[in-house]
């Protein structure tokens, strides 16, 4: 696949760039990328929760009414999670939600989501370029000129402090390095812009 490279202020460079079809072109999966999406939204769970059971709830434990002779059924703690303030019935606990994926189903994964951006023309190329300082005004000048809206991945090819922080506040868009994608932040973004340097670096990384 071919694609036109721009520069920051959105002008056609007259350079191209070709995007690798074992990396961009591949027929997507869409169950591995559904396991992967499940693995990564559920490895970003604290598992904290926790509510009190009987044995944890302070109260009385005298029995609360007669055995037998009312009718009702036989109850002998107000700590029961029937009654108002007493103990949760099978309430969540402290957990680990993690789980694991062998590399070559979360490769095809991130391979499918970057090949279904390729398919819907959703991939930009940009040259290479550097910011003196964070400003995220000068950044959103540079997402205009592009005609970007939306949701948007920014992947640059190494970690660029002044890039990163220039991005980073406005919504919807996302700064990472070409080591650091995944699929779900590739799915969750409506343009995928990539770095020339970057190109080669997220293949580079996911070469077999």
């Amino acid at each position: 696949m071919i694609i036109n490279v721009v520069n920051k202020q959105g002008a056609d460079t007259g350079r191209t760039v070709t995007l690798s079809t074992d990396i961009f072109g591949i027929e997507p999966n869409d169950h591995a990328i559904w396991l992967d999406v499940k693995q990564f939204q559920a490895n970003q769970r604290q598992g904290t929760h926790k509510t009190k059971d009987r044995s944890e709830i302070s109260r009385s434990t005298r029995k609360v009414f007669r055995q037998k002779g009312t009718g009702g059924a036989r109850h002998g703690s107000l700590k029961a999670g029937i009654y108002v303030g007493g103990g949760r019935i099978h309430g969540p606990r402290p957990r680990d939600y993690s789980f694991k994926l062998n590399k070559k189903l979360k490769r095809l994964a991130r391979l499918s989501a970057l090949s279904y951006k390729a398919k819907e023309n959703n991939i930009l190329v940009v040259e290479d370029f550097n910011m003196n300082a964070p400003k995220t005004s000068e950044f959103i000048g540079f997402l205009s000129a592009l005609k970007v809206t939306g949701r948007t991945l920014f992947v640059t090819a190494d970690t660029n402090k002044n890039i990163y922080l220039s991005g980073r506040n406005i919504k919807g868009n996302t700064v990472m390095r070409a080591a650091d994608i995944n699929t779900f932040e590739v799915l969750k973004a409506g343009k995928l812009i990539l770095t020339e340097t970057a190109i080669a670096k997220i293949e580079e990384s996911n070469k077999q």
